[in-house]
């Protein structure tokens, strides 16, 4: 009795080459570390120009960041703050809106802090005060997030320009209250607060005396961590993923898309705004004007470098961390602000090179498939 159709047919198992997760892991891994050996190599030219050795220079990069507690803690400082900013940029990217008001939402943040540590009792338990002034640094973050939200759903507004331009309200504000009204004499910060003061590393081990490196760390994996959860594990995540990937087809499929976008950019405040905690409750223990120069606008190179995934991003930041200190370490060497310059070219790399090896790759796996 011949065969049944069935029986005959071979059986094809998966293969570890061929596993979705594989390629996956291939598309999110191999880009950057491409973009990243492309920046070595121009940061090799950089110092060979001003006739240092190139290894030399990364060791005592190396030396002043990671090789020592001082460094290392001033890394976990600086990457604190760049991964709050990271993931409020890498959060709106997944809407498919482009957040650049980090720096506003960032400094509204660390004044709300200020203000409630301000207010609040200094006899006020310390679990409880740190929370209503995280809380607080939350939803002054999230006004200002959801001022260019609103604007965007309700009359068409780019996110951009609105987000841009606030930026320089909402710091032109602050500037304003804190000169005008609430100030430490012949300064430009606010008194120290008397509640809600975050623990330093210093406090738990000695080796860490002089770093600014405190328990904001924590509370900013914990973020990394929610985030990672929404986005991937619910409903509200799903919508915010598949409004980011096709507005009109996700409408189509009977999503809200401007409910997801004023939530999205309302949230990416929040987020950011929850950075302040890093500089106001954590290090200097009181708001001061300027503090968050420079850390929205590097949130964007560390969302786009962490390829917007919530734990690329933690990594991302570690990394813009450790150049941003290390050009201080290798000040004696070359200029630090040749580190500036690497950080540029990380982020014109990662913008070229991805798109590039995500080609190569496909097309690789489309020839072994054929």
């Amino acid at each position: 009795m011949s065969a049944s159709p069935l029986t005959e047919a071979k059986v094809v198992q998966p293969t570890f080459a061929a596993a979705p997760w594989r390629e996956r892991a291939e598309e999110a891994l191999i880009p950057p570390v491409v973009a990243l050996l492309v920046a070595l190599i121009c940061g090799d030219l950089l110092i060979l120009s001003y006739g240092q050795s190139p290894a030399a220079v990364y060791r005592m990069l190396l030396e002043g960041t990671w090789g020592n507690a001082y460094g290392f803690g001033q890394v976990l400082y600086k990457a604190t703050t760049l991964a709050f900013t990271g993931l409020a940029v890498s959060f709106g990217l997944r809407a498919g809106l482009f957040n650049i008001g980090g720096e506003s939402q960032l400094a509204a943040g660390g004044f709300a802090a200020a203000l409630t540590g301000l207010v609040l009792p200094a006899a006020t338990p310390l679990v409880f005060a740190l929370l209503i002034c995280m809380i607080a640094a939350g939803l002054a973050g999230g006004v200002v997030g959801s001022v260019p939200a609103y604007l965007k759903t309700r009359f068409g507004a780019h996110e951009v320009i609105v987000t841009i331009m606030l930026n320089f309200i909402v710091l032109a504000l602050l500037n304003w209250f804190i000169a005008g009204h609430l100030h430490v004499p012949e300064t430009l910060h606010t008194p120290e607060i008397h509640a809600g003061v975050l623990p330093r590393l210093a406090d738990i081990d000695s080796r860490f005396h002089g770093s600014a490196a405190n328990l904001a760390l924590i509370v900013a994996v914990l973020v990394a961590v929610a985030v990672w959860f929404y986005l991937f594990r619910t409903r509200g995540g799903y919508d915010l993923r598949a409004v980011g990937l096709q507005p009109q087809a996700a409408e189509y499929g009977g999503i809200n898309v401007g409910r997801v976008w004023m939530r999205a950019l309302t949230f990416s405040g929040v987020i950011a705004g929850m950075g302040g905690i890093n500089y106001v409750l954590g290090y200097k223990h009181y708001y001061e004007d300027g503090f968050a120069s420079g850390a929205g606008f590097l949130g964007i190179a560390v969302a786009l470098v962490g390829r917007n995934h919530p734990f690329g991003v933690i990594v991302a930041a570690f990394f813009f961390a450790t150049l941003s200190q290390g050009g201080l370490a290798i000040h004696a060497f070359v200029p630090k602000q040749m580190m500036d310059v690497l950080q540029g070219v990380v982020i014109i790399a990662v913008a070229t090179a991805v798109p590039e090896v995500r080609r190569i790759l496909r097309g690789a796996r489309g020839r072994r498939d054929a």
